[in-house]
């Protein structure tokens, strides 16, 4: 690596502790003093009138800072989604209060109404309402999209529709782990619940029976427009259709009836049944008229109400469609405007990106939605003046710490093909989940799809009860996103793996590792989830699929989440893999593991017919596979070509040019280990793999990438594949030869260094 990189790497490393040490929120652990209201959904049948009071007035606390903390992003030029963070609080202020942090938690799918967030944050007192307001989108502690602080979520909220798959999966793994109670609530909004993810999502709640329940902020309005110019389709058939129940409410602003609805929805979850609660607004019916007039009476905002329909020359008396979750609630300018843009009115405008820019903060500040009654002060001031519940939060473990370490005692009986042997290193992945689950079966988790008997995680099934493994057919990128839930589901140590093939996690299940870059930890490093995502059929080694089946970008792949990941594994042979196995269960975080389809010959020692690797051995990062003596030339094999190396070597080493092999069994290697490993070997290195590297056109990638920029002014040369474009349908050695993965090319490459 050049010194350039090398400066860079370090002092972004300085930048970055500067810049947490900075902080307020973002630590180990955190202690937070916060109002002591608690609601035992399972125990208390509907809220005292007291609550309800003091719920109010906390919305309209939190709505007070929401539009204060706009009113100073203002000072800057910016917006942010004050529409829909405004609309989230009244119900999120709910969730906060049923939520116990460890049976029952809560997510947020639409997660760019993180102003209301952070609001309801400050008025339970997990943080301070001034940091929220001179924070918010300025700095690490209060950013832009929902992240972790004490009193929030976990699952960080990123793209639309993604947090629906990964609160199944946690709902599935508090289910596995504490049984009766679990429950998972999820915000969502009436954007993202189309996506593809989403509805992935509640097909798996369904099938699964997670206990989990969904709220929908049915506001009518979406980014550039109203819900119905964009996705004029109701979503309760199709989500009724996947199997989650409706629970249809007229709005989630009556805290009241949602508190029921809270209810049914937690009973239903006990019973494995996912539900949604639907606010379906109001319309004129059944006697009663619903006017404009009508809803500025109810909420005392009838001069607003006026002067903006006699600005747009329309009857009081017009006839609408109230949502039952009004965009900018309490902020009575736009929430209005909202209303007259679903109702298709002149005058309606949308505030999915509502602000504060051009407004005077104090001026709508005194509107009365925003003014809290006598009755609705001395109820939250009661209940101040109780003493504070002391709530501690603590991060999640760092990637490498202590995991599932596997005792001796269950290898005991574990066998393993021998030199001499040709076998997929599937066999030695196999015996290692296996004996994972086996001596762990309630700390395993598993996710399918479709193709245990392919990818082998079928045997450590077979150990596993129902509520620990949950088959998805080819729904790859649900899977890999319930993966990531699971991993939230609770403290302590457990393996989370889920399997598919390599050329699916490419393309579709990509999701699942991107997730891993917004997941903050609680001290501030956004890291990957202790989660193993199993690579099957890795690179051109897939048997006679030809290109449709292969995964030729897995190496590439790996290194672009490498930020993210403890260990990125490929093993070499079957022995390699079972070693792999044991290895990333016993260290907490994200791995990756790369298991080639074909049989591969099993490795041995130098000079005899020892296997390279032994049950009981430790995981090493670099493997010398052949030593010569006087050696200044090395072949360093990542992955399956590893036994060409070894036969390159020897005829090398035969020939009068002493070669060494050395296995890279793995990403990333300790500081340092590849520059040293690389610059004993002076007269040049040849490095191969069976993935994409580049051509001169594309530019170097892939572990010759890696290497390459190691070298400095040592020579290099590289075998891998470089034009995929034309290829054949047959076994992987013939495959091999067609893109010169072969023994006579590394010889080639050596000689010519």
């Amino acid at each position: 690596m050049s010194s350039a990189v090398a400066d860079s790497a370090d002092t972004q490393e300085q930048r970055n502790a500067a810049l947490l040490s900075a902080t307020k929120y973002l630590r180990p652990e955190i202690q937070s003093q916060v109002l002591p209201f608690h609601v035992d959904v399972a125990t208390t049948v509907r809220l005292p009138k007291g609550k309800l009071l003091a719920l109010e007035a906390l919305q309209i606390e939190a709505a007070a800072t929401s539009i204060r903390t706009l009113s100073e992003l203002a000072k800057l030029n910016e917006v942010d989604h004050l529409g829909g963070g405004l609309e989230l609080i009244p119900a999120l202020l709910l969730t906060a209060v049923v939520t116990d942090f460890e049976k029952i938690e809560y997510t947020i799918e639409h997660a760019h109404t993180s102003i209301g967030y952070y609001s309801v944050l400050a008025a339970m007192g997990y943080v301070a309402k001034q940091a929220v307001i001179e924070g918010f989108r300025r700095g690490l502690d209060i950013p832009g999209h929902v992240s972790w602080l004490p009193g929030g979520t976990q699952l960080n909220g990123g793209r639309l529709g993604v947090m629906i798959p990964v609160a199944v999966g946690q709902a599935l793994g508090k289910r596995a782990k504490y049984g009766e109670g679990a429950w998972v609530i999820t915000h969502c909004g009436d954007a993202g619940w189309i996506s593809g993810q989403a509805l992935n999502g509640f097909n798996a709640a369904d099938v699964h029976g997670a206990p989990i329940t969904f709220v929908m902020h049915r506001n009518g309005i979406q980014l550039s427009g109203s819900t119905k110019s964009i996705m004029d389709k109701d979503p309760r058939g199709v989500i009724e259709s996947l199997g989650v129940e409706v629970l249809e409410i007229p709005s989630l602003h009556d805290v009241e009836n949602l508190y029921s609805a809270y209810r049914q929805g937690y009973e239903l979850a006990q019973t494995g049944r996912p539900s949604m609660i639907y606010p379906v607004g109001y319309r004129s019916g059944n006697g009663q008229l619903s006017t404009l007039e009508s809803f500025a009476v109810g909420y005392g905002i009838s001069d607003q109400m006026k002067a903006l329909a006699c600005a747009n020359n329309i009857a009081l008396d017009t006839e609408v469609w109230v949502p039952g979750s009004l965009m900018s609630f309490r902020d009575v300018e736009p929430m209005l405007e909202c209303l007259f843009l679903v109702n298709q009115l002149p005058g309606g405008k949308g505030h999915h990106d509502g602000h504060m820019k051009g407004r005077d903060c104090e001026q709508v500040l005194a509107n009365p939605m925003l003014s809290c009654s006598r009755v609705q002060q001395e109820a939250l001031e009661e209940l101040r003046g109780q003493s504070p519940h002391r709530v501690v939060t603590s991060k999640r473990p760092a990637p490498g710490s202590a995991n599932l370490k596997l005792p001796a005692s269950a290898i005991v009986g574990v066998e393993l093909p021998q030199p001499g042997d040709s076998e997929s290193p599937r066999s030695g992945s196999e015996a290692g989940y296996a004996a994972l689950a086996k001596n762990f079966p309630e700390k395993v988790f598993v996710v399918s799809c479709d193709l245990d008997s392919s990818t082998k995680l079928a045997k450590a099934r077979s150990f596993l009860a129902a509520d620990h493994q949950f088959e998805m057919s080819i729904e790859e990128q649900a899977a890999t996103l319930m993966a990531n839930g699971l991993a939230l589901s609770g403290s302590g140590a457990q393996l989370n793996v889920v399997s598919t093939f390599a050329a699916f996690f490419e393309g579709i299940a990509r999701e699942g590792f991107d997730v891993w870059r917004y997941q903050r930890n609680l001290n501030g490093v956004n890291e990957g989830l202790n989660v193993t995502f199993h690579l099957s059929h890795v690179g051109a080694c897939t048997g006679r699929d030809h290109f449709s089946g292969w995964g030729l970008d897995w190496i590439n792949v790996g290194l672009a989440y490498l930020p993210y990941l403890h260990r990125f594994y490929a093993p070499a042979d079957a022995r390699a893999a079972f070693l792999a196995v044991v290895d990333l269960a016993a260290h907490y975080g994200g791995h990756i593991i790369g298991i080639p389809r074909d049989n591969l010959p099993i490795l041995s020692k130098q000079g005899g017919n020892e296997p390279l690797w032994n049950l009981d051995d430790a995981w090493e990062e670099i493997t010398m596979l052949r030593n010569c003596d006087g050696a200044r030339r090395a072949i360093l094999a990542f992955g399956a070509p590893a036994f060409l190396a070894a036969e390159a070597a020897e005829a090398l080493t035969s020939d009068g040019t002493p070669t060494d092999v050395l296995v890279v069994n793995g990403l990333p290697l300790s500081a340092g280990r590849l520059a040293s490993a690389v610059s004993f070997y002076t007269d040049g290195v040849v490095t191969v793999e069976d993935g994409l590297i580049g051509t001169a056109d594309s530019g170097l990638r892939g572990f010759a990438g890696l290497v390459a920029g190691a070298a400095a002014d040592i020579p290099c040369d590289h075998v891998g594949i470089a034009d995929p474009s034309t290829a054949p349908s047959e076994g992987h050695m013939e495959t091999w030869k067609h893109f010169g993965i072969t023994a006579d090319a590394l010889y080639r490459a050596v000689q010519g260094l």
